[in-house]
């Protein structure tokens, strides 16, 4: 028996475990190895997609399947296959040239399949594009983009993406889910497939139940997985939002959050 059997940790990747200067910190892997190792299961629950995050899960010692596409997806890496997969609705073409219409300097990707289709690249897609570091096919018209899409992320200024988030809400109530993960990055996933959603799938299909789970995020589209934890946490840098909602601020995620919640859980 080990001191963390029946319990999940899942953690956000980008800001989080992944750490600002683009690296995994030595303490979060010497934390999840204990973890592991004592009975417990990690997983990543992240806003990446499984082209976006494939090259970079062999950096994190997960020994449970991922949440993908801020919780449209999940996907198991040790046996290399989709568990689980939802799609934006096929009206959602559609819906999105009327958005564009009204904002005439939104950009957005398009999640299809494994491939990245963009309208209206800006200064916010390369900048993207060069963190998660692959590439897009660039489409003239919504509706040339193949669907069905996992996800689409809506990108421009903040300021900007407030407005069109009210305004997608507003527009089609019940149909997406339309959640910042940064300040330039305004997701859209099918209504109901958040991280939150996901993760409490993931634990089902694990055997763990809801007061076993814990999530540690640093932004909006983490507050729905941060309402399923028994100790919400979030590290230093985490966005007003977290902090405002009311999770456990730790650590900066350079310093290796995950190393935080591991030490507290080990005094429980």
């Amino acid at each position: 028996m080990g001191k963390f059997d029946g319990l999940l940790l899942a953690s956000d990747f980008d800001d989080t475990l992944y750490s600002l200067d683009l690296r995994v910190p030595e303490r979060n892997l010497e934390a999840i190895r204990y973890f592991t190792a004592q009975g417990g299961r990690f997983s990543v629950a992240t806003g990446r997609a499984h082209r976006t995050f494939a090259p970079y899960a062999h950096l994190v010692p997960m020994n449970a399947p991922a949440v993908l596409s801020n919780g449209s997806a999940i996907y198991d890496f040790a046996e290399d296959r989709m568990i689980f997969q939802t799609f934006l609705r096929p009206q959602a073409p559609e819906d999105l040239s009327r958005l564009a219409r009204v904002f005439p300097d939104i950009g957005l990707e398009a999640y299809f399949g494994e491939e990245i289709y963009v309208f209206r690249p800006n200064f916010v897609t390369d900048a993207h594009m060069k963190k998660v570091g692959t590439s897009y096919t660039q489409c003239a018209r919504i509706e040339d983009i193949p669907t069905p899409w996992t996800k689409v992320i809506l990108q421009q200024d903040f300021l900007c993406l407030q407005k069109v988030q009210r305004w997608m809400l507003d527009a089609f109530p019940g149909a997406y889910e339309v959640i910042f993960s940064n300040k330039y990055l305004l997701e859209m996933t099918d209504f109901g497939s958040n991280k939150g959603g996901m993760v409490k799938r993931l634990a089902a299909r694990l055997g763990i139940p809801p007061g076993q789970i814990y999530c540690v995020g640093d932004n909006q589209n983490d507050i729905p997985m941060l309402a399923l934890s028994a100790i919400p946490f979030a590290p230093a840098n985490c966005a007003q939002e977290v902090k405002d909602w009311g999770a456990r601020v730790l650590c900066h995620c350079n310093d290796g959050v995950i190393g935080d919640i591991v030490e507290l859980l080990d005094r429980l």
